[in-house]
């Protein structure tokens, strides 16, 4: 493990040095894909994400020079961040880090936009750089821990997006690295992501509590170019982050190959709108589904360990989610659809749907069957046995979901996801416009201003 003094002024410097001609071209690419998506989920949470209401809300009653996105409205960079993440994360739709718990682009994404907006100036070469390297850190934050945060209480996907987006802000404005150390103390001040989040299941800051972070981060970098400090040592310090929410001392993960590999590059990205724990039984699901007829189906074991449990436990409540959330974080429920409608899409969650007698009942055969050598490496794995009438087992096992990026989803998958996406906002977006927007998003100058990215008028929605 480091014990090095230096961890955050080292990651700061890397930050403030990293150059665009400095990133390798697949580390590029992979940040415009990571760009599309988020973007691309923010806009269908515009017309599907009613917990994100009152923080839009609160967004318009202040004034300022950014966009809330989909809206007519705008704000100021921290409110309007603080809106436009309470959407980027409401779907569950986003990317995901599978090799540790983070979904790295969720606030930085909504941050770095809300910036952009107030620094017309600001080329969109640098926001590229300043994702790429928060992107990077987010994952790689979420694997350096020594202790998994869970064991302290802790929900560590925003935790890490907290501390990545605000020195990925710090570095889009322009900030040196003290600036940028400054700027992860000053958010470190401001976060507290506990585990209730995951707990309470009917919760819906479970949806929206990327906004807090990004909000949080926008402040932070805002607070150090005003010239606010914080300490020396956010990370490693005896009180610092590693102390306090991972249990001591770094580990190697968070230095390795700094500034060489991207972890941003390895995101796994969703192909169904539900928790990334859910995507191995759903794929079983349908690769099964031709040789299942629901009716006939007497009982569904799901291969599970911890880190699925709060999917499945307790099984009755999760066979008959309520709410959307709900059945986002629900095998029973994602299992049932997709055997009976072939697809999880968006619609799969709308209140009619979730409400289906018929899925219920399916619902309440799926049960668990823990494996008892799983853990944190087995997050994006499941199988399931389904036993029929007449004694018969079929069983399909999926080690690596869908969307990781041994298994990816090419650029041609990510533009119709997009699409879908778009054409659930509040202001619906045409197929052929949105998709129009997406190659921008894909192949947009490096050189052209960050804030002309998007097109605000054709994605703008009266309320």
């Amino acid at each position: 493990m480091f014990c090095d003094k230096a961890i955050s002024a080292r990651i700061a410097t890397h930050f403030a040095e990293l150059t665009l001609d400095a990133l390798p071209e697949a580390t590029r690419h992979a940040t415009r894909r990571a760009l599309l998506d988020a973007v691309g989920v923010t806009l269908g949470a515009t017309g599907l994400g009613e917990d994100a209401v009152p923080y839009r809300r609160h967004a318009e009653a202040v004034p300022g020079p950014s966009r809330l996105i989909g809206f007519f409205g705008s704000s100021t960079p921290a409110l309007a961040a603080l809106a436009n993440g309470a959407l980027a994360h409401q779907l569950d739709f986003g990317d995901t880090f599978d090799a540790g718990p983070a979904h790295p682009n969720a606030a930085l994404v909504p941050a770095l936009l809300a910036l952009a907006d107030a620094r017309p100036e600001l080329a969109f070469g640098e926001f590229l750089v300043a994702m790429a390297a928060g992107s990077d850190l987010a994952c790689r934050l979420s694997i350096a821990a020594p202790r998994p945060y869970e064991e302290g209480g802790w929900y560590p996907p925003p935790l890490v997006n907290l501390i990545a987006t605000a020195a990925a802000c710090a570095r889009f404005i322009g900030l040196d690295g003290d600036g940028i150390r400054h700027a992860m103390g000053l958010a470190l001040l401001q976060g507290s992501f506990p585990s209730e989040i995951k707990y309470d299941a009917a919760s819906p800051i479970r949806g929206v509590r990327e906004g807090l972070a990004a909000r949080a981060a926008v402040e932070a970098a805002l607070l150090a170019e005003t010239g606010a400090t914080a300490f020396a040592e956010p990370l490693e310090g005896r009180a610092g982050f590693f102390a306090i929410y991972g249990g001591g001392a770094a580990r190697d993960a968070l230095l390795d190959c700094l500034g060489e590999t991207f972890l941003g590059d390895q995101v796994s990205f969703k192909p169904w709108p539900a928790c990334r724990g859910t995507h191995p039984y759903i794929e079983a699901a349908l690769v099964l589904r031709d040789r299942v007829d629901p009716a006939r189906v007497v009982r569904i074991e799901a291969e599970t360990g911890p880190i699925q449990e709060m999917l499945i436990r307790p099984q009755p409540v999760k066979a008959e989610p309520t709410r959307a959330i709900e059945a986002k974080f629900s095998i029973p429920y994602t299992v049932a659809a997709a055997l009976i409608d072939g697809a999880v899409t968006l619609d799969s969650f709308s209140a009619s749907r979730i409400a289906d007698p018929a899925t219920r009942t399916l619902a309440h055969k799926v049960v668990e069957w823990r494996n008892p050598d799983w853990g944190r490496s087995e997050a994006a794995s499941g199988s399931l046995t389904v036993t029929l009438d007449d004694g018969t087992t079929l069983t399909h096992r999926v080690m690596q979901a869908a969307g990781h990026p041994d298994r990816p989803m090419d650029d041609e998958s990510l533009i119709a996801k997009f699409i879908d996406c778009a054409g659930h906002a509040a202001q619906p977006i045409a197929p052929g416009s949105a998709r129009t927007l997406a190659l921008q998003i894909l192949a947009f100058p490096a050189e052209k201003p960050a804030h002309t990215l998007i097109d605000q008028a054709a994605c703008t929605a009266k309320v």
